[in-house]
C-alpha cells in the first residue's frame, strides 16, 4: 500500500491517505496501512468515524473496497460526514467530487450563496476543510432530472475535463420512462440543436448552421403498456438534448410537458443519469460511477 500526503485540510487535522493494491475489506485494508496499530485501536479509529473510502466516511467494518481505491485516515479527529436529503456524496478527492443528486435540486444557480443547489451545498462542504476552497462545476443536471454528477476541486482539473471532454469523458449514461410504445427496440437520434430566443426551448433541425450536433443513442430496456424504460448514451451533452431527442421520436419523457409529454404519474420528469465513465484529469485512472434506477421508474411499467 503506497502512502501519499496528507489531504489539504485544517491545520489541527493529522490525516493520511494510502492507495489500496487488493480487493479487500475496510478494516484489513487499515490493517495493512497502519501494521503498528494493533486490533483494538484499529476498531476505535473505525468506530469514531475516522477512517474514509475514496473521501467517504464508512464505519462498516466489512465494506468491500477495491485495487485503487484511497483510504484515508484522520489520526485527530472524526471526518466529517456529508449529509443532504437531496444529494449523496458518491467519491472525492483532491481533484474530483462525484454526487447523486435528486430530482427538484438545482444544478447552479445565479441567487444568494445560501439557496440550496449543487454547487452551494458542495462549496460549503468543501469549506469544512478549508476556508479558502472552491468547487467547479463540470457539467449540469436539469432541476428535474436526478442522478449523477461531476465537479472539480481545483479550476486545473475542470479546464482538463472541458477542454478534453470528449477524450475523458469515456461514457454518461441514462435512464428514462417515456411515453408510448418505442417503434424501434435500438437506434440513433442525430440533429442539430438550436434555442428559441423567446421560449429558451430547444429543438432539432439539420442547418448546422443554426445549432449543434447532438448524437443519442437509445435502447429499450422494457416496453409496458404505457410506457417504456429507455436506456440513453450520450458524448455531445447539448441542453434539454436527451428530451428533444425523445420528442423527436414521438415518445417524449414522461413529466416533460415542455417537451411535448404529460403530467407523470410519478410527478417528475422521468429522467435519471445513471452511470458515468471517466478518465481522471490528474491521475489518469478510468473511473466508473453508478446509480441505482430510481424504484418508482420501474413501478411505471406495471
Amino acid at each position: 500500500m503506497n502512502k501519499k500526503q496528507p489531504r489539504r485540510g485544517p491545520a489541527t487535522d493529522n490525516v493520511a491517505r494510502f492507495t489500496i493494491n487488493q480487493d479487500t475489506t475496510l478494516l484489513a485494508a487499515a490493517a495493512i496501512a497502519l501494521p503498528d496499530h494493533r486490533p483494538t485501536k484499529l476498531k476505535s479509529l473505525l468506530r469514531h468515524n475516522q477512517l474514509a473510502i475514496n473521501g467517504v466516511p464508512c464505519s462498516q467494518f466489512d465494506h468491500p473496497v477495491a485495487a485503487g481505491d484511497q483510504l484515508w485516515v484522520n489520526f485527530d479527529r472524526s471526518f466529517q460526514v456529508f449529509s443532504h436529503p437531496k444529494l449523496k456524496l458518491v467519491y472525492e478527492d483532491n481533484d474530483i467530487i462525484v454526487v447523486d443528486k435528486a430530482y427538484g435540486l438545482l444544478s447552479t444557480a445565479a441567487g444568494r450563496p445560501t439557496d440550496d443547489t449543487v454547487f452551494n451545498i458542495i462549496r460549503r462542504y468543501a469549506r469544512l476543510f478549508s476556508d479558502k476552497a472552491n468547487v467547479y462545476v463540470v457539467h449540469r443536471l436539469d432541476r428535474d432530472t436526478s442522478g449523477l454528477m461531476l465537479l472539480t476541486r481545483t479550476k486545473h482539473s475542470r479546464d482538463i475535463l472541458i477542454n478534453n471532454w470528449n477524450d475523458l469523458v469515456v461514457e454518461r449514461k441514462y435512464v428514462a420512462v417515456v411515453e408510448g410504445e418505442m417503434q424501434q427496440r435500438e437506434g440513433t437520434v442525430k440533429s442539430f440543436l438550436a434555442e428559441n430566443p423567446d421560449t429558451f426551448e430547444m429543438y432539432s433541425t439539420t442547418d448546422q448552421k443554426l445549432g449543434r450536433l447532438a448524437v443519442t443513442r437509445y435502447r429499450m430496456l422494457q416496453q409496458g403498456k404505457r410506457f417504456a424504460m429507455v436506456e440513453l448514451r450520450i458524448k455531445t451533452g447539448r441542453k434539454n438534448q436527451l428530451r428533444v431527442h425523445m420528442h423527436d421520436l414521438g415518445n417524449p419523457v414522461s413529466g416533460d410537458r415542455k417537451y411535448g409529454g404529460h403530467p407523470s404519474p410519478i410527478n417528475r420528469i422521468a429522467l435519471h443519469a445513471t452511470s458515468i465513465t471517466l478518465v481522471h484529469p490528474i491521475t489518469k485512472q478510468t473511473l466508473t460511477f453508478n446509480s441505482p434506477i430510481p424504484t418508482n421508474f420501474t413501478t411505471m411499467l406495471k
